[in-house]
């Protein structure tokens, strides 16, 4: 089944069960708070009060009802109940603290009086064991019992129309929302105007630009104040786009088209209108008047495609290929206003159509155990395709959960037990892969696998999975072996998988001892494994310990699939014999990484070299204090740096790498819902809602504006005002000769010293020339670096030409940084990757051999017996391949012939080729001449000939006896202006694959043929 998405401004459904849900809509299943302090009136002997004792007491427990409810515990007799709690399917457990809440309470002390308090959980508790009823609530600083209780925990919201919160300026309207019972009205600045200010839902609307303070006046304590950035932008549009599929061409035609997201269609708001809405038509049609047409460029081939048609009831049709290496695009359009007004660019990722795994009629839901957070895992390079994991339910997406299908698996293949027991879950191109109770399996097309030694996997034993996080469509691998998709270990082993369900066995334990010199005695064992931000490295965390009873040693060892070498870093952490740290590799040239516990986070940046503790502003390194002693649920990272940790009762801390410290953002919804961050297509952030009725929903999360507001309270600030630079791919190449040149930008107040981090990875196999300008004006600075990345490398001369070409050539990361940074900088660092050798994508072609400009048609020849090298017996007839060598040249016999060597890539033509390149005739004629003596051509040397190194190499065929290899100074031909033989490979200057049967040279009385072909 799917499910339609909601409004970007839609939260859970409020109402009065649980969670705000109602009785159609009940919200999410109450949930049990995982910590507890202890007080006076814990029970040491059931465990009750003692931090997760109560769990252990009650394991079967329902949970506590979702907040914000609010509901009285009043006198009767000598119990409390529950008098006005309303839900089909929630129910009181006892045995509980809540954390996170208010106490308002009507106390009588033991001399008498009543008086009503305030006061945090920590202070209170609930003694009892019946379900619904409550025997007696004590406060734990006085021997109080308590006649009535009230809880409140609340949050508060805002949404605008636009999505992703893209446009939030002073044309949009705010959407303000309040969750809870205890509202009086908003408090806002006099420049701004709210609808109804006495409803927890209103909107709002500010005619100024700037910081606007926003707060819900409650009757209980004060609610947190936002402080709400709101722009004065000129980008009031927004492009809205469809997507239709053609299989027989392999195309996709997107439908574009403008609307105004203040005047647009709830299918449109929503994201499921097919066609434009009467207000869309009639802006599109008004901006297509004034100039305005849509542009999809797309970003890693740098490639663009218009409409080749007229505008057709107020939309643009462009045609683009389906690709997968190619898939970033963004939708742009011309330098066009109306009503002084701009379109924002739209990113979308664009790919071969994804299918969702069908769910078949009978078959059993497969889950995580009753009670457990919610398990995620998404394509890094599709971020819209995820597969998440409930304690009910499996569910799969191909576009961010806009619409979702359940994953299921047949009945008898795994136990009640098993199918309950989901510990991990991966998704790739080959399925959907579960991790349970030790064994993996595989769900896909063809149906659900129990995966083996027939896969060489062991039968069980399995104690993680892990997939890549970061996507790099483009690398280098000079293995030219496909890199793997996920990981896979046990305590002593791991896996590597690769495409079509192959794996095989990096390393063991044992292996890992002789690497690293450990002693054979020592326990050392597979604590996890992880791949790292570089595009064809590992990471393997090991446990190590000699007697291991209390503490122990994490090592990390990263292997790199294209060289297969084993790097020991300088990375250890002692830490408790059974802790668990959970390691995440940042997107950065150098490795770099977080790791976190329960309680707190690690940060290793810098190549190991900046390392420590998230402390908070108050100098607390372990956040479940300031969350009332919930757990780390969740960490995410995105491309920009941003690091938001989100605990299990959904507070949220925020950081960025590359700094040292965390703050707290706002409450964005309740403290029970079971929630996962994750990262849209067009690279916005959004809120997943997993409800107990078997449905999931999505809700935009403004990030940068959450981000800002609690910057803007704590008074931080970014050390500059600008880093610009030209970096305009991810991934360069650079051949043999030359260079690339780039520009990075800082500007700064005066007085602070800044300056641009230029960092490298991987072999030494370039060099750098940097150059540095500097203005001062205005009590700014600008400093501009201008980096040059290119070879030294001689190949001239050379008896090892292709050992000294593998060993220049490779893979090399880089970063630009600013020397300083804090959380409030837009970009944390620039990434991109120099690939050092021959692109595989490129290929060279004689100038001038079309293949469509001529009739293709049967055609052959024969070359006469006298005529070939080897003088056979019969003539040679040949089959002209028109496909391969394209339309024939056709010259007067009179007419010198010197071929132009064009080089191309998956883009197009490049460039003329000026290297110098060898010819042979491919069928083995020798009957052709030279128009120039070697003296004439300007040799100083003779040069070398194919008689000459035929007669040196008789031992190799005749596509290798001439190459790079063995080229001596001075003895080819001097003058590239003179022809002297046909086609050839590559030489010093250049690398170009051309394969032997690259020419053919065929001589007649009145015509010469050359045929080369395209590669």
């Amino acid at each position: 089944m799917t499910a339609p998405r909601r409004p970007a401004s839609a939260a859970p459904p409020a109402g009065r069960g649980p969670g705000g849900g109602n009785r159609r809509h009940p919200g999410p299943r109450p949930r049990p708070f995982r910590g507890l302090a202890r007080h006076s009136c814990a029970n040491l002997a059931s465990g009750k009060g003692q931090g997760r004792g109560f769990e252990s007491a009650s394991p079967s427990a329902p949970r506590l009802p979702a907040l914000p409810l609010a509901f009285k515990l009043e006198r009767r007799g000598g119990a409390c109940g529950a008098s006005d709690y309303n839900s089909q399917h929630a129910t009181l457990w006892a045995a509980a603290a809540y954390s996170g809440a208010t106490v308002s309470a009507i106390c009588r002390g033991k001399k008498g009086g009543e008086r009503e308090e305030r006061f945090s959980w920590p202070h209170a508790i609930f003694i009892g064991s019946s379900f619904g009823k409550l025997s007696h609530l004590y406060h734990s600083k006085e021997s109080r019992e308590l006649i009535s209780l009230e809880l409140f925990a609340t949050s508060n919201r805002y949404s605008s129309n636009s999505p992703n919160y893209r446009i939030f300026s002073t044309r949009s309207t705010i959407k303000l929302e309040y969750e809870g019972t205890l509202f009086t009205e908003w408090s806002v600045p006099e420049i701004c105007f709210v609808l109804n200010k006495s409803s927890p839902r209103t909107e709002l609307r500010c005619s100024s630009p700037g910081v606007h303070a926003i707060k819900p006046i409650v009757t209980g304590p004060d609610e947190e104040e936002r402080n709400l950035f709101v722009d004065s932008s000129h980008t009031c549009f927004l492009w809205y786009y469809r997507v239709r599929h053609f299989f027989n061409n392999l195309t996709q035609v997107i439908s574009v088209w403008v609307y105004d997201p203040e005047n647009a269609d709830p299918d449109e708001l929503l994201g499921s209108a097919e066609e434009p809405s009467i207000n869309s038509i009639v802006l599109s049609t008004q901006m297509a008047t004034l100039g305005q047409k849509p542009i999809i460029h797309t970003i890693l081939k740098r490639k663009a495609y218009v409409s080749n048609e007229k505008m057709k009831k107020g939309t643009w049709h462009i045609m683009v290929p389906m690709t997968r290496d190619d898939a970033l695009k963004e939708i742009r359009g011309n330098q066009v206003t109306f009503q002084d007004c701009f379109i924002a660019d739209f990113l979308i990722v664009l790919t071969f159509p994804l299918l969702t795994i069908p769910e078949i009629p009978g078959s059993l839901p497969i889950s995580s155990p009753r009670g457990s957070q919610l398990m995620v895992s998404w394509d890094a390079c599709v971020v819209a395709s995820v597969v998440l994991v409930t304690d009910m339910e499996t569910f799969q997406t191909n576009d961010s959960f806009h619409t979702w299908t359940r994953i299921r698996v047949p009945p008898g293949s795994l136990s009640d037990a098993e199918r309950r027991s989901v510990a991990d879950v991966i998704i790739s191109r080959d399925g959907v892969f579960f991790l349970t109770n030790g064994v993996l399996y595989q769900k896909s097309f063809r149906g659900f696998l129990k995966l083996g030694r027939i896969l060489n996997l062991p039968n069980g034993g399995i104690t993680g999975i892990s997939s890549r996080k970061w996507c790099w469509v483009k690398y280098l691998s000079k293995a030219k072996e496909r890199r793997s998709n996920f990981a896979v270990w046990t305590e002593n082993e791991v896996y590597l998988e690769y495409i079509l369900l192959k794996f095989a066995r990096l390393v063991t334990t044992t292996e890992l001892k002789n690497i690293l010199n450990l002693s054979v005695t020592a326990t050392l064992t597979i604590h996890s494994v992880e791949y790292t931000g570089h595009p064809l490295e590992v990471a393997v965390f090991l446990s190590y310990c000699t007697i291991c009873t209390v503490t122990r040693k994490i090592f990390l060892v990263i292997y790199n699939e294209d060289t297969k070498q084993w790097v020991s870093q300088d990375f250890t952490l002692d830490a408790p014999i059974d802790s668990v740290f959970v390691p995440y590799f940042v997107f950065s040239a150098l490795p770099g990484l977080i790791l976190w516990n329960k309680h707190s986070i690690y940060y290793c940046y810098h190549n190991f070299t900046f390392t420590g503790i998230l402390q908070t502003p108050a100098g607390h390194g372990n956040l479940s204090m300031l969350s009332n002693d919930s757990i780390i649920h969740e960490v995410f990272i995105d491309y920009y740096g941003n690091i938001l940790i989100k605990m299990e009762n959904n507070v949220i801390f925020y950081s960025k790498i590359n700094t040292r410290d965390v703050v707290k953002l706002h409450l964005w919804t309740n403290n029970t819902t079971r929630t996962f961050v994750l990262l849209s297509t067009s690279g916005y952030t959004y809120f997943l809602y997993a409800l107990d009725n078997g449905t999931i929903q999505i809700q935009d999360y403004p990030l940068s504006l959450e981000t800002r507001s609690v910057a803007f309270t704590t008074k931080d600030k970014c050390p500059y005002m600008a880093f610009h630079n030209n970096v305009a791919r991810v991934f360069y190449f650079l051949d043999k000769g030359e260079t690339l040149t780039l520009w990075t930008q800082i500007i700064y107040p005066e007085n602070t010293g800044l300056y641009v981090v230029v960092e490298s990875y991987g072999p030494k196999i370039l060099e750098e020339s940097h150059d540095i300008s500097f203005e001062a004006a205005f009590g700014h600075c600008t400093k501009t670096l201008t980096i040059t990345f290119y070879q030294n490398v001689d190949y001239e001369g050379l008896y090892d030409y292709f050992e000294m070409q593998h060993n220049n050539t490779g893979l090399v990361m880089v970063q630009l940084r600013p020397s300083e940074y804090s959380k409030t900088c837009p970009i944390a660092q620039k990434v991109f990757q120099i690939a050092v050798g021959c692109d595989d994508k490129k290929f060279i072609a004689v100038k001038g051999f079309s293949k469509k400009e001529c009739h293709h048609h049967d055609f052959s020849y024969v070359i006469e017996k006298s005529y070939l090298r080897h003088q056979p017996a019969k003539n040679l007839k040949v089959r002209y391949i028109w496909k391969k060598y394209g339309c024939p040249l056709r010259l007067d016999f009179t007419e010198k012939f010197q071929p132009v060597i064009q080089l191309f890539d998956d883009n197009g033509y490049v460039k003329d080729v000026g290297a110098n390149f060898i010819v042979w005739e491919i069928h083995g004629r020798d009957d052709y001449s030279f128009n120039n003596t070697m003296a004439q051509s300007g040799c100083l040397h003779e040069a070398q000939t194919w008689k000459s190194m035929i007669e040196l190499n008789k031992h190799l065929p005749l596509e290798e006896v001439w190459g790079p290899e063995f080229l001596q100074p001075n003895s080819y031909v001097c003058n590239r202006d003179v022809w002297t033989d046909s086609q050839s490979k590559c030489l010093p200057g250049g690398c170009f694959p051309l394969r032997p049967d690259a020419a053919l040279l065929h001589y007649s009385r009145f015509e010469l043929l050359s045929v080369c072909e395209d590669l």
